[in-house]
């Protein structure tokens, strides 16, 4: 494993774990962007880049069910009454679509390097 991957697991598990925290605070704190949809897809985002630099040689596929796995977790989990929060399919579509297009990105950057 290459110090580049070491490091990108450690920011996956550091971004995995305030993203997990953050969406399932009752009372999350204000932030710069009221639009729910694009800390959604800022978070997974970032959480699919680290976890395709952490893990280079994972399929593709195989780290998008996961993270689509967890966001459809996340929504579950904020439909329980005691957190005041919303379970919304559409913020967990918003995650999936962010997902899909980093990793085509990744996939068509990858076949053009070996090309």
């Amino acid at each position: 494993m290459t110090i580049d991957a070491r490091f990108a697991r450690i920011a996956f598990c550091g971004a995995l774990i305030f993203a997990v925290v953050m969406a399932l605070l009752p009372h999350p704190p204000v932030s710069l962007s009221n639009n729910d949809k694009y800390q959604h897809m800022l978070a997974f985002g970032t959480l699919t880049v680290l976890a395709v630099a952490g893990w280079p040689h994972a399929e593709l596929l195989r780290i998008g069910e996961r993270l689509s796995f967890l966001g459809a977790l996340i929504e579950v989990m904020q439909s329980i009454p005691s957190l005041h929060r919303d379970c919304d399919i559409h913020d967990w579509l918003a995650d999936t679509l962010v997902i899909v297009v980093v990793l085509i990105v990744v996939a068509l950057w990858r076949r053009r390097r070996t090309a």
